[in-house]
């Protein structure tokens, strides 16, 4: 499988929409032979949990600030032994964070630490990273 390097590189792959999700897992061999699951409930979901990767309609900054924090939102995966991928699949439901699940997986590419690296920058650089949604007044 090919490696992402740079944030410009999942720009266009994004855009293009040869790479639509982004995932944190020990791989695609891993993921091959189960679905996901929900760690608080125990049940397994119909299929692998994604992080979407296009950017919704009312994001008017780059799309490389959005891939940034995308990419980071997960980074805690790295500390299990996950890798960060790149796939496609056919979306059959949600998972409990609202994630899309996938059946159908293809494989796209492996992102490179060089990018979550990258990706670490921009985000705390360019965004308020780890804002609170409601702050105390």
């Amino acid at each position: 499988m090919p490696t992402v390097r740079t944030l410009a590189h999942l720009a266009e792959l994004t855009r293009s929409g040869q790479a639509p999700y982004l995932r944190y897992s020990p791989g695609p061999e891993s993921d091959a032979g189960h679905s996901s699951t929900d760690h608080e409930s125990g049940l397994t979901m119909p299929g692998v949990s994604a992080n979407p990767l296009a950017a919704p309609d009312w994001w008017t900054l780059p799309l490389e600030d959005w891939l940034a924090q995308r990419v980071c939102q997960y980074l805690r995966e790295l500390d299990e032994g996950a890798r960060p991928w790149l796939l496609s699949g056919t979306q059959v439901d949600f998972g409990p964070d609202n994630e899309p699940l996938l059946v159908d997986i293809r494989p796209v590419a492996w992102v490179a630490p060089e990018l979550v690296e990258q990706a670490r920058e921009r985000y705390t650089s360019r965004l308020d990273a780890g804002a609170a949604t409601h702050r105390d007044r």
